[in-house]
C-alpha cells in the first residue's frame, strides 16, 4: 500500500477485481498515472504485483486513497451493481469536493443511475454512468464504452476513454452517448441483445446435435465455416473454440460435461421488463431470457421428458446446413434490429437523443456482441439516422427477404421434430406480426369492449365507441 501523501495520480478505481484491475493496466499501458483502492488487502497486492511494470501502488485505505488523486478528483466505480454502488458513493462523498467526478461502470439499473446523479448534482459532484463490454480481456486491451450522463464530466476523461477503448480503422470504439442514464440504458440493451444471440447458438448448437446428431467435431467446422464470412462475430469465434477443448481431468470435450443450467446477472430481465413499459416488442430477447429461467428448472425438465419424450432427429437434405445459416443471419439480424428499435423507443421517451449509427460504431470492437453485422448497422443507420425500424434499410431489406425460405424450412423441421427454439421461433413470429398490414387484433378489442367496456375505434369513421354485445341482432 502507498503511504506517500505527495503522489498525485490522475484516476483512481474503486474496486480491485479482475475487471477494475485489467481497467487500470489498461490505462497505466496508454501513459496515465492511475491508482486503485479494495477493502480487501489481497486485492491491493495482487493489482500491485500485476502492475510491476508501471509501478503501480494501491490502497486499502480509501481516506488515503482519495487523498492520492489530483485535483478536481476523478473516482471510477468497478463494483456489483445495486446497494454497494450506494454505499461506496456514501463513503466516498465527505472525502469529496465541489467539482470532482464519480463514474460508475458496473452494470447500474439506469434509473438508479438518474437517481444519484440528481443527489449528487445537488452536492456539487460531477457523475455519470458508463457501460464497459468487453469482458476481462476487453477491459486489458481495449473495451467498448459508453459512456452518457453529465457532459462536463465526460470532457474530463474523453481522451483517457478513447485511449483505452478498443479500436476498428483506427477510430476508438467509445463516443459520448447523451444526457441522463443513457450510456447505462445502452448498456442494459446491448446485454439483452448478447442474450438473444447466445440463445440462438445454443438453439443452433441443439439443431446439429440432437437433430442431425453430429458430433463436436462436425458441430466445431459448421461454426468455424460460418465464422469466415457473414456471421463472423466474436461470440461465434469462442463458439467454435468451445467445442473442441478438453477436460485436463477426463480427456473429454469440457462442453459435454457442463451442466445444463444457464446463470444470468438480470441485464437481460431489466431489458425486457423496460421494453415492456415502452410497449416495445423485442420478443427475441424476451425467448432468451425465459430459456435460461427454464433451463434452471432441471428436476422439472427430467420428469416432463420421461413423461412425453425427447427431440426426434433429423433428415438431413442436402441444402439444410445452407437453409440453417440463412435462419441463423435472419434471427440474429432481428435480435439486433429489436434492440436498435428499443434503443430509438428509449431515446424519445426518455429523451436521450440517442445516435444509433455510433452505438452501432462503437459496437463494432471489444464489445461481445461485436459482428460483421454491425457494419450493416452503422451504414444504415449513418445513411439515414430516423430510420423507423433496421429493415426498412433497403441493403438490410433484401438480405432478408434472401433468409426467409431457409429460415422457415429450418424453423419448421426443427418444431416438427420436436428441438425448442423459441427464439428463432419468436423472431419469426414477431417479423410476420411486423410486416401484416391488417392483425387479428380488431377481435381482442372486441372482446375487451365485451366484457369490459374498454371501447373500439372503427375503419368506417371516427371516434371512440361501445357496442351493447348482448343486444339481439335481428
Amino acid at each position: 500500500m502507498s503511504t506517500e501523501n505527495n503522489v498525485k495520480f490522475t484516476f483512481g478505481m474503486v474496486g480491485l477485481g479482475t475487471m477494475g484491475r485489467n481497467l487500470l493496466l489498461n490505462m497505466a499501458d496508454n501513459g496515465f498515472d492511475v491508482t486503485g483502492y479494495d477493502k480487501s488487502e489481497k486485492m491491493v497486492q495482487i493489482f500491485e504485483e500485476e502492475g510491476k511494470k508501471h509501478q503501480l501502488k494501491g490502497f486499502n485505505d480509501i481516506k488515503l486513497f482519495v487523498q492520492s488523486l489530483q485535483s478536481p478528483k476523478t473516482v471510477i466505480l468497478l463494483v456489483p451493481a445495486g446497494a454497494i454502488v450506494d454505499s461506496v458513493i456514501l463513503e466516498l462523498t465527505p472525502l469529496l469536493s465541489q467539482g470532482d467526478i464519480i463514474i460508475d461502470s458496473g452494470n447500474s439499473y439506469f434509473t438508479d443511475t438518474s437517481r444519484r446523479a440528481i443527489e449528487l448534482k445537488e452536492k456539487g459532484i460531477h457523475f455519470f454512468g458508463m457501460g464497459i463490454s468487453g469482458g476481462e480481456e476487453g477491459a486489458r486491451f481495449g473495451p467498448s464504452l459508453m459512456p452518457g450522463g453529465d457532459k462536463e464530466a465526460y470532457t474530463v476523461v474523453k481522451n483517457m476513454l478513447e485511449a483505452i477503448a478498443a479500436k476498428v480503422n483506427n477510430e476508438p470504439c467509445v463516443t459520448y452517448i447523451g444526457p441522463g442514464a443513457s450510456g447505462h440504458f445502452v448498456k442494459m440493451t446491448h446485454n439483452g441483445i448478447e442474450y438473444a444471440i447466445m440463445q440462438l447458438i445454443a438453439e443452433t448448437y441443439d439443431i446439429l446435435k440432437n437433430g442431425l446428431k453430429y458430433n463436436n467435431i462436425q458441430i466445431q467446422e459448421v461454426f468455424e465455416h460460418w465464422n469466415k464470412g457473414r456471421l463472423h462475430s466474436f461470440l461465434m469465434e469462442i463458439t467454435k473454440d468451445i467445442f473442441l477443448f478438453k477436460d485436463l481431468k477426463t480427456g473429454r470435450y469440457l462442453v459435454d460435461l457442463i451442466k445444463d443450467e444457464a446463470k444470468s446477472k438480470g441485464t437481460g430481465k431489466w431489458t425486457s421488463q423496460v421494453a415492456m413499459d415502452l410497449e416495445t416488442p423485442i420478443s427475441a430477447i424476451d425467448s432468451a431470457v425465459a430459456a435460461r429461467n427454464i433451463s434452471k428448472l432441471k428436476k422439472l425438465r427430467v420428469s416432463l421428458s420421461q413423461t412425453f419424450g425427447t427431440a426426434q432427429p433429423i433428415q438431413e437434405t442436402s441444402t439444410f446446413i445452407d437453409d440453417l445459416e440463412q435462419a441463423f443471419y435472419f434471427a440474429m439480424a432481428s435480435a439486433y434490429a429489436q434492440g436498435m428499435h428499443l434503443l430509438s423507443q428509449a431515446s424519445l421517451q426518455y429523451a436521450y437523443d440517442l445516435n444509433l449509427a455510433e452505438i452501432a460504431k462503437i459496437w463494432r470492437g471489444g464489445c461481445i456482441i461485436r459482428a460483421e453485422f454491425l457494419q450493416d448497422i452503422y451504414q444504415a443507420y449513418k445513411k439515414d439516422a430516423q430510420l423507423a425500424h433496421l429493415f426498412m434499410d433497403n441493403g438490410i431489406e433484401n438480405k432478408i427477404k434472401q433468409s426467409l425460405p431457409g429460415t422457415r424450412n429450418v424453423i419448421a423441421t426443427a418444431l416438427q421434430a420436436g428441438i425448442a427454439i423459441p427464439t428463432y421461433a419468436a423472431a419469426l413470429t414477431s417479423f410476420d406480426m411486423l410486416r401484416s398490414s391488417h392483425m387479428p387484433s380488431n377481435l381482442t378489442q372486441a372482446q375487451r369492449d365485451f366484457f369490459g367496456a374498454h371501447t373500439f375505434e372503427r375503419t368506417d369513421m371516427e371516434g371512440i365507441f361501445h357496442a351493447d354485445w348482448n343486444q339481439k341482432n335481428s
